[in-house]
């Protein structure tokens, strides 16, 4: 049973432009997983990923019902990827009942995130 859906769209150079002010904004976004997972990448690839990690976590904090807030903070939600590069989907270390996808244009990026909630009959 779906519990909760999320979808998010951000753009691109509005990312872009806060990641080459500092690294303020891309700390406060993605955990130390992910920015190791971020260093590894070169070019534009590093704003696709960042723009993509940050549409994934405002669209989680949606389907879970809280937005970013004191219950879910960016740090408390990791996307990883798994041997294929699927991504993810962790909330306070534990792993997520549900999908997300996450996908970027030349100018945006943008997540969805469906939650399952397993009934017991």
């Amino acid at each position: 049973m779906i519990s909760g859906i999320g979808l998010d769209i951000t753009e691109l150079d509005r990312i872009e432009e806060m990641d080459n002010k500092s690294d303020k904004f891309r700390n406060r976004i993605l955990t130390n997983g992910e920015q190791h997972y971020y260093q590894t990448l070169s070019g534009y690839r590093r704003i696709e990923f960042l723009a993509g990690r940050f549409a994934a976590k405002e669209a989680y904090s949606k389907a879970l019902g809280t937005g970013i807030g004191p219950e879910c903070s960016f740090q408390d939600i990791e996307i990883l990827p798994d041997a294929k590069g699927a991504p993810i989907l962790y909330f306070k270390g534990s792993l997520v009942d549900g999908f997300v996808s996450i996908t970027h244009t030349k100018t945006v990026a943008a997540a969805q995130v469906i939650l399952q909630k397993v009934e017991h009959f």
